[in-house]
């Protein structure tokens, strides 16, 4: 279970013009819009410690069949809960930034090199307020850890194959979510897209909940997670962390018709497969609460060198790593790169870091990722 406690000038304005590129009839101060409740057909719940057995090894799951998937989600599934007025800005402003997994460095092995060498450190760099249309696809995840703590994380609006133009899907870290290895999800769990985006809560300021959700709070009645973390998962970074991925669906409280990626003004679709190791330029975007931060600004680090391999077991997808300051809170954050067509595509996300806060690591999407999210994408939510 996560702990609680936890460019170039140049290049960044040229990702940021990318991704408002994606962003759909985005407006510069736009007015909340509602989604549509939650159907009456939600999934039932699950103790998520279930006896599904797999059907074949854990570095299998490319290879599951779709029936073999909807076994494992139904004995997995997400309890959905009613959270209208629960995230308000007190619960909002005292929740605590989930640290992404301890490196645990000492056990991973990057498959080109008897050791792991890490990338130096970036800083990262505050994005302006008021933040720009195409980045009202990242924002602050809120979940109950426990009956008395509460916890963020960050979280990215990604494009749904299966309802185009209409996607309500967040894309994130499996331990954001899901507290691993004889654990279960965690409780009112929350997104809200662009938290402060105007400013009105930095330097410690009073906000009201408009101004930190100008595009309203979104509830989770439905989640994915790889069966890898959930049978695997632990407080530290391990094998499991290299499936630490997690989608989720949700609905605006206030109901309506309207989707999250037409109440944002758009969505960021996930690069499946991507070419990582000639890749050269990536950004990672969060909401990092731990010391220097305060978990009321988004931030980014702009990588423009390879990422670093970042491995524990060989035989699986392996992580990769940039340099980074961002700390607790920035977890479940999305990595950007931009396509071949020019268009930015979402290629990982904050998993692991280390206490020093000068790298972080996500793990590659691939066959196994893109198996699960397809999955989920055509399930009716």
């Amino acid at each position: 279970m996560p702990s609680t406690h936890r460019r170039s000038a140049a290049a960044t304005a040229a990702l940021l013009t990318v991704l408002a590129l994606t962003a759909t009839g985005c407006q510069d101060d736009p007015a909340p819009q509602a989604a549509p409740p939650p159907p009456s057909s939600a999934p039932s719940a699950s103790a998520g410690k279930g006896g599904i057995k797999l059907p074949d090894s854990l570095k299998d799951l490319k290879n599951w069949s779709a029936d073999d998937l909807a076994n494992w989600a139904k004995d997995h599934g997400f309890k959905p809960e009613v959270l209208k007025g629960y995230w308000d800005q007190v619960r909002m402003e005292a929740a605590k930034g989930v640290k992404p997994k301890e490196a645990n460095i000492a056990t991973a092995k990057s498959p080109t090199r008897s050791e792991v060498q890490l990338p130096p450190a970036i800083a990262a760099t505050a994005e302006k307020h008021p933040y720009s249309p195409g980045t009202a696809v990242v924002g602050k995840i809120f979940m109950s850890v426990s009956p008395t703590a509460d916890a963020e994380c960050s979280g990215t609006v990604v494009s749904d194959p299966a309802n185009p133009g209409r996607s309500n899907l967040v894309w994130t870290a499996a331990h954001c979510v899901h507290e691993g290895k004889d654990g279960d999800w965690f409780k009112k769990i929350g997104f809200v897209p662009s938290y402060n985006r105007g400013g009105a809560a930095s330097g410690g300021k009073r906000a009201t909940v408009a101004q930190l959700a100008p595009y309203g709070a979104w509830t989770m009645d439905a989640g994915y997670v790889s069966p890898q973390w959930v049978q695997e998962g632990s407080e530290k970074g391990g094998p499991a962390s290299q499936f630490d991925f997690a989608v989720f669906h949700v609905h605006n409280e206030e109901g309506g018709s309207r989707s999250l990626e037409e109440t944002v003004g758009g969505s960021i679709p996930i690069w499946f497969n991507a070419p990582i190791d000639t890749i050269s330029a990536v950004s990672a975007y969060g909401y990092p609460a731990e010391v220097p931060f305060d978990g009321r600004e988004l931030e980014h680090c702009d990588s423009r060198v390879k990422l670093t391999p970042y491995v524990y077991d060989p035989a699986r997808p392996p992580m990769n790593a940039m340099g980074c300051t961002m700390t607790g809170g920035s977890s479940g954050g999305g990595w950007f790169a931009t396509k071949p067509d020019g268009k930015p595509a979402l290629v990982s996300n904050t998993s692991v870091g280390n206490d020093q806060a000068t790298f972080l690591a996500g793990p590659t999407l691939g066959a196994d990722a893109q198996k699960g999210f397809e999955y989920f994408s055509r399930q009716k939510h």
